[in-house]
């Protein structure tokens, strides 16, 4: 797995079937920080190359108005972790080499070379917008599609209930970039 590729996936991620019944956490419009544990499954088709796919494991923490993600490959060897605050992000590779930046986007565009929504993806994998995305609900009127900055996200839930966060993810932008996300664990205020 190449650098560039796994900081890609990386960066791409930033993500959740609850341990604790998903009735027991607040609303989504509520959670401020949360961490989750997730695999993932990663497809980038970009123009005149082969795909590439990879896959793994991520954990996620979102608190304090920063992000510290954790990826792994599918044995769980840690292979990136990037940690982000409002003004200084950090990408170390499991080779020791370390990025950084004021701009967390900025840095996943220098290093992978693709500019990847890190600063919008906390709200969006609770189906948040900053006021510009184009959001459809499903029946219990939870997130089932969220578009935005060229971006779609699509939600599922393990579970009916209204308040429910979502189990799986795909998040996809202009056939290059397809991010699955199986989210196994979400903590509310970690």
């Amino acid at each position: 797995m190449s650098l560039r590729f796994v900081v890609l996936l990386a960066g791409s991620l930033l993500a959740g079937c609850a341990s604790v019944p998903p009735a027991a956490l607040p609303g989504r419009e509520q959670i401020r920080e949360f961490a989750l544990e997730a695999r993932f499954a990663l497809r980038i088709t970009l123009p005149d190359q082969a795909a590439q796919s990879s896959g793994g494991r991520l954990s996620w923490e979102h608190r304090n108005g920063g992000d510290r993600v954790l990826v792994a490959n599918p044995l769980g060897y840690g292979v990136a972790e990037i940690d982000t605050t409002p003004t200084l992000s950090r990408l170390r590779t499991a080779n020791g080499e370390i990025h950084e930046s004021p701009d967390a986007d900025g840095l996943m565009e220098e290093v992978t070379g693709q500019r990847l929504p890190i600063t919008r993806l906390p709200a969006w994998l609770l189906g948040r917008s900053d006021g510009t995305a184009e959001i459809s609900k499903d029946s219990y009127n939870r997130p089932a599609r969220l578009r935005e900055a060229g971006w779609q996200i699509d939600y599922a839930y393990d579970d009916e209930a209204p308040t429910a966060l979502p189990a799986r993810l795909t998040l996809s932008r202009d056939g290059e970039i397809e991010l699955r996300l199986r989210i196994e664990e979400w903590k509310e205020n970690p």
